[in-house]
């Protein structure tokens, strides 16, 4: 009794003393950590966002790529972070949501060894096939890929990234074929389809765009439920004929798990902020995301809801890593 009436003295001693750590945080340079290589949409979002923090922070951010395994490695140096409010993590779709639901073993939780502090924006994939193909419609492709013994060949900017899976899904719910060709990033693949080398690939609409402007592809559908900004010509897989398609890749902030509440509150307010501002919402309109505001417990079922739905598409579409 004696010792437990001396951890809980303790334990109040010890509470003014994190509560003016929270007050005066930060007091020292904070970093984030993309698990990309410099230069993809993360990177550029990441260090965006970081120059607008230095100045309602009055602290140096510092930006750390931290590239391999779809985003595995950096996201997993995050987690194993100390929870002090100095470290996070610019995670996507692929570090936590895709992946855990498609390696049998990763070296984090997604849904238990980070702190959500926001979603920052979502963007959605199209499906795109060279210009000297001859399919002109969704339903001609699905009409080919039940065709063609083995299906149709479709590009992807890797194993276990959103276009991948954007693929899956459209095997899954428009019951056609495809065979999966991985390529080491977007431009080699996007390449092969001008090319001729491969007649379809799913692609993000910033990466795909300045090709279909150039004629060079053609643009049948977005992936995600409502048209994107970016190409508001062209229809949505649920209005090309593929009912339930929903598929969008995203960008997030993520903590180590324990980090302070408050923390992670204030984090959340002054990000939602800087979106705000006309500079960031044109930056983050160039690169084809869209925000809805949200708090870290919103963001924290979204993320909940995608890990469900990611692990039942691997396994209803038996997708193998």
């Amino acid at each position: 009794m004696q010792r437990r009436h001396l951890v809980t003295l303790l334990a109040l001693a010890a509470a003014p003393f994190t509560l003016q750590a929270q007050d005066t945080w930060p007091s020292k340079p904070v970093r984030i950590v993309v698990p990309f290589a410099a230069g993809g949409t993360s990177d550029i979002l990441a260090r965006a966002l970081g120059e607008k923090l230095q100045s309602v922070l009055k602290q140096t951010v510092l930006i750390e790529n931290k590239a391999g395994a779809g985003g595995v490695i950096g996201a997993d140096s995050v987690a194993k972070s100390a929870p002090d409010g100095y470290t996070f993590l610019l995670g996507t779709i692929a570090s936590h949501a895709i992946n855990p639901a498609l390696q049998p073993k990763m070296p984090y939780d997604a849904g238990k060894d980070f702190a959500p502090v926001i979603l920052l924006g979502s963007i959605s994939n199209v499906l795109l096939v060279g210009a000297g193909q001859p399919y002109k419609s969704v339903q001609d492709v699905i009409a080919a890929a039940k065709a063609q013994p083995g299906g149709l060949p479709f590009a992807s900017a890797g194993q276990g990234s959103s276009q991948h899976m954007s693929g899956e899904t459209f095997r899954l719910l428009a019951k056609a074929e495809l065979t999966h060709v991985p390529y080491k990033g977007s431009a080699p693949a996007v390449q092969d389809v001008i090319g001729g080398q491969i007649p379809m690939s799913f692609e993000t609409v910033t990466v795909a765009l300045p090709h279909v402007q150039s004629g060079r592809v053609r643009a049948l559908a977005v992936t995600s439920a409502k048209r994107s900004p970016v190409m508001p010509d062209v229809p949505t897989l649920q209005e090309a004929g593929v009912p339930g398609f929903d598929v969008a890749s995203w960008q997030a902030l993520y903590a180590p798990a324990g980090t302070p509440p408050a923390i992670v509150q204030r984090m959340n307010a002054e990000v939602e902020k800087i979106i705000a501002t006309p500079e960031m919402k044109a930056k983050m309109e160039g690169l084809g995301l869209e925000h809805t505001p949200n708090s870290p417990q919103q963001f924290a079922e979204f993320g909940r809801q995608e890990i469900t739905k990611w692990t039942r598409i691997v396994k209803e579409g038996n997708v193998k890593p």
